[in-house]
């Protein structure tokens, strides 16, 4: 198979699961599907020939984001045999705002002059650490704590949404950690 070939199919998968993703009913189905993504990322990185990149998407996104995200999923909610529904979708809001960010990405793209550079050199792990913890470190730490702040609102919701007192018959409860029921 052809490199285009295979980034073609690499890449119809990545964007089939995504899709899935948000059209996932079952929670723990659209992490299931949010891990195919991140790994079909991974693999276009691969076919991009960025190995470390790959590598990296591999260990901190499918083996990191999405371990966590199953975890999340377990602590907060319990398993007694039910299904755990995604929230409610609001599908036209969601095609707006996709089509916006589509229209926006597309005129970047379009409008951007990209140089054919060739390098004699491929660059190296050491220049990519150079880029993101010297040139780019602000960038790069302002993603780490959007990224925390996201996992901290999310657990701050899941669990203020267990206690609700209408979910469960109008009585608020809480899981006791040492008996095992809820």
């Amino acid at each position: 198979m052809t490199l285009a070939v295979s980034f073609g199919v690499v890449a119809a998968v990545t964007l089939l699961s995504a899709v899935f993703v948000v059209h996932s009913k079952n929670l723990v189905h659209a992490v299931m599907w949010l891990a195919l993504s991140l790994l079909g990322t991974a693999a276009l990185y691969a076919l991009l020939d960025a190995p470390f990149l790959s590598g990296v998407q591999v260990l901190t996104y499918v083996g990191g984001v999405v371990t966590l995200m199953i975890f999340g999923v377990m602590i907060t909610r319990r398993h007694d045999g039910s299904r755990i529904e995604a929230g409610a979708v609001k599908p036209l809001r969601a095609a707006a705002a996709a089509i916006g960010l589509f229209a926006v990405l597309g005129y970047a793209v379009v409008e951007t002059e990209f140089p054919m550079v060739e390098r004699a050199v491929p660059p190296t792990t050491s220049d990519l650490a150079r880029s993101l913890l010297d040139d780019n470190l602000f960038a790069f730490e302002l993603a780490s704590l959007l990224l925390l702040a996201a996992i901290v609102g999310s657990v701050v919701l899941a669990r203020r949404r267990d206690s609700e007192p209408e979910a469960h018959g109008g009585v608020a409860t809480t899981r006791d950690p040492s008996s095992g029921n809820p």
